[in-house]
């Protein structure tokens, strides 16, 4: 055995310490603040300390229900902040919304009995958990969780409800919220009335949820000895006046997300909480039709500390059309009070104001609230007390409580809350309605996620985006816009000095709080992604990408062209791609092209016209003829990938290859079928998450952290290996989501 010198010591000594210090940071050093820093004390003046002990946490601000949230796009922690002000409103629950990722889970055997838990859970891509749900799933559903008690069974005083977010598009609908349950009663907790499950795959996710929570209400209050009282409004949010200041004073934002924006001065670590203001290096239309467009970027990121991997996703911040700012601050009687300055504070030590404040209306309208939303038939009931009229409340009641005919007056129409408001009573503003109710009803602007379409081997500064705009004629109304891909048109728009050609009058505020974005800049940051190549590039891989489905195939042919070029062994590539008529909407038809002379015979584009024959062929017809080859290519261990539409031809994708594999290999349907579940398992076979609920999730914040900072200890230690001889190794397993690292005292 070799033994240990001095330098060995110190260097093993130096990795612990490192390690132990960032496993224990924000627990009991460097707590991360708030982003906001906006949550105020309760009226008697005392504020619960910072504690991630949930019990303690009910107790200090005297709560008796507790709603936690596992949420990826805001549509869980919305239900679970209406379930929270519904209990208080209607059953005089004393409530609090919690974000699961900020307590820890080994006192819930100290849940007291006379008190209430809910968990309103959203399920990821396959079956997985949320970003902020990871740690409470994995430690629920373990076989060792331990608790702080012995007690037997350990969960026997916790009562709990359960609603789950699902796409049943993908194989594990719903599995969060059906696991979660199945481990809480194995542990011995109660669950009061029926899991919830909503379907966002199906488009009913809302009623979902409303024709859930009624019944979990009743099935609550008899079995907690809950009295129902006439539900009054009760605001969350203060908003003060604040007749001091004006929109040109320097602490008043005006857009910025953050202190460091405000004061001009943003840094890393860019991020879902502080975008990177990055500059649109090259802008390009690529279809070539009149009515619709596609637009190509190149996002510039040279001048941050941000990296992607190809296979990545970018995440744009949007900013709210400033018709419809204009639109909701009209109806609203908001309209010449826009550049007033007011300050926003939590009423409820437990909650946070979703934006930094001082700030002004038209600041949190256009960069914060997510006013072009869906509306929510639960969302108009509540504002119906606050109608102009008689006959405007008798309609947002009707509204409110009659099912098919919201989904004929609102729903079908696709109208936002402006428009909503406007169908009921357009002659007389709604001022009556609190604007705290606005903040609390409305959900806050998302990022929105898109596949990056550039390989980072070929182009490590720049990401490219391939995003449709938009627009969608429906009769009887005007156009329905996406809100980010007609923001991302009107940036390259002006980067090109073009004449503003929508019919609609849609304009933005393209330069920015501040002028801080002039110069073409949109704000960014990156999520990274398991949709990866293979790390063998001789590995053989077939990809199914109609449309923009096919963004980031085109980053992963363009990165085996570069693989090719520089002398590397590169598999066979074949790629399917579909859209409506070659000479229209073909993405990137000339660039297929240079990379089909990079790799020869190793590439394929088999293409799918739908619109340019007798009968419509789409890419699983294409994909049916290849049969041949593509189970050749399975059998050689090819990866799999599918890209685009989940609901209709990524699920008829899915059953093409299981009657390929069946045809081809003369085996029974339902094995072909276990093939390509086994395929999925073993991420083989990939899709990247749901457009609904975008991007793929970072492999577990903590241990991607852990990874960065054993990684940053190794490199600093280099210098010693150099001069020792020893060799020191880490790796992130992405299966066990663990760090893999050692210090061999062997020479290397």
């Amino acid at each position: 055995m070799a033994q240990l010198d001095t330098l060995d010591i110190v260097v093993l000594a130096a990795i612990f310490l490192a390690t132990v210090a960032w496993f224990t940071k924000g627990k009991y050093w460097g707590v991360t603040k708030d982003p906001y820093a906006t949550s105020y004390a309760a009226a008697n003046g005392n504020k619960p300390g910072k504690t991630r002990n949930i019990v303690e946490k009910m107790e200090e601000s005297n709560k008796n229900c507790v709603v936690f949230y596992g949420s990826q796009t805001g549509t869980a922690e919305d239900y679970a902040s209406r379930l929270a002000k519904e209990g208080k409103s209607r059953f005089g629950l004393e409530t609090m919304v919690a974000d699961l990722e900020d307590y820890d889970y080994e006192n819930l055997d100290t849940f007291p009995e006379d008190k209430i838990a809910m968990f309103v859970l959203a399920t990821y891509g396959e079956g997985e958990p949320t970003d902020n749900a990871v740690d409470f799933y994995e430690f629920i559903t373990g076989e060792d969780a331990s608790f702080s008690n012995a007690a037997d069974p350990p969960l026997g005083n916790l009562k709990f409800v359960a609603f789950g977010l699902g796409n049943n598009t993908y194989e594990h609908y719903n599995s969060m919220v059906r696991n979660v349950t199945k481990a809480l009663e194995k542990l011995g907790a109660t669950r009061i009335g029926d899991a919830g499950e909503g379907d966002d795959g199906a488009g009913t996710m809302e009623e979902d949820f409303l024709a859930w929570k009624d019944p979990m209400w009743s099935a609550l209050a008899e079995k907690m000895g809950l009295e129902e009282r006439e539900a009054v409004y009760e605001p969350v949010f203060a908003i003060t006046d604040r007749e001091n200041l004006t929109k040109e004073s320097p602490e008043v934002y005006l857009g910025e997300p953050n202190k460091m924006h405000l004061e001009g001065h943003s840094k890393g670590p860019y991020n879902a909480h502080n975008p990177y203001i990055a500059p649109i290096a090259e802008s390009s239309e690529i279809f070539t039709v009149k009515d619709r467009n596609c637009l190509h970027m190149e996002i510039d990121i040279s001048g941050s500390n941000l990296s992607y991997q190809t296979g990545d996703h970018i995440a744009v911040w949007p900013t709210n059309a400033g018709k419809e700012v204009d639109r909701f601050l009209n109806i609203t009687g908001l309209l010449s009070k826009r550049d007033s300055v007011i300050s926003v504070k939590a009423l409820d030590p437990t909650a946070k104001v979703p934006f930094p404040t001082p700030t002004t209306y038209d600041a949190i309208v256009r960069y914060h609230m997510e006013i072009c939303g869906p509306v929510s038939r639960q969302f108009l009931a509540t504002l119906a007390p606050f109608a102009p009229t008689e006959a405007s409340k008798a309609e947002m009641a009707k509204l409110g409580s009659d099912k098919d005919y919201f989904h004929e007056k609102i729903s079908n129409r696709y109208l936002n809350i402006a428009q909503a408001l406007e169908s009921v009573e357009k002659n007389e503003k709604w001022t009556a309605i609190p604007f705290s109710a606005f903040i609390e009803g409305l959900n806050k602007v998302q990022p929105r996620y898109y596949s990056i379409s550039s390989s980072s081997l070929v182009q490590k500064n720049k990401i490219s985006i391939t995003a449709v705009v938009e627009s969608i004629e429906l009769p009887g109304r005007e156009a329905l816009k996406g809100v980010t891909t007609n923001y991302l048109l009107a940036l390259k728009q002006k980067q090109h000095g073009e004449k503003h050609p929508d019919p609609h009058g849609l304009t933005y505020e393209i330069t920015g709080p501040r002028n801080k974005y002039d110069g073409v800049h949109v704000p960014v940051h990156v999520r990274h992604s398991n949709f990866k190549l293979p790390s063998d590039p001789s590995k053989p891989i077939i990809m199914v990408g109609p449309g923009t489905g096919v963004a980031p195939f085109r980053g992963f042919v363009q990165e085996r062209a570069a693989q090719a070029k520089a002398g590397e062994n590169v598999g066979r590539t074949l790629l399917f791609f579909g859209c409506r008529k070659q000479h229209e909407d073909f993405l990137y038809e000339e660039e297929w092209k240079t990379y089909k002379e990079a790799l020869g015979d190793k590439f394929s584009l088999i293409t799918a016209f739908s619109r340019e024959g007798p009968s419509k062929v789409y890419v699983q017809h294409r994909l049916q003829e290849h049969a041949k080859e593509v189970n050749e290519l399975l059998l050689q261990k090819a990866y799999f990938y599918v890209c685009g539409d989940a609901a209709n031809m990524a699920r008829e994708v899915n059953t093409v290859l299981a009657k390929i594999i069946a045809e081809q290999r003369g085996i029974p349907e339902e094995k072909a079928e276990e093939i390509v579940k086994s395929m999925r398992s073993a991420n083989q076979y990939q899709m990247p998450k749901s457009t609904r609920t975008p991007a793929s999730r970072v492999p577990k914040k903590k241990h991607v952290r852990h990874h960065f900072i054993v990684e940053q200890i190794l490199i600093c230690l280099l210098p010693y290996r150099k001069t020792s001889g020893h060799r020191l190794t880490h790796g992130y397993n992405s299966v066990s989501g663990r760090i893999v690292a050692s210090a061999s005292l062997s020479p290397s």
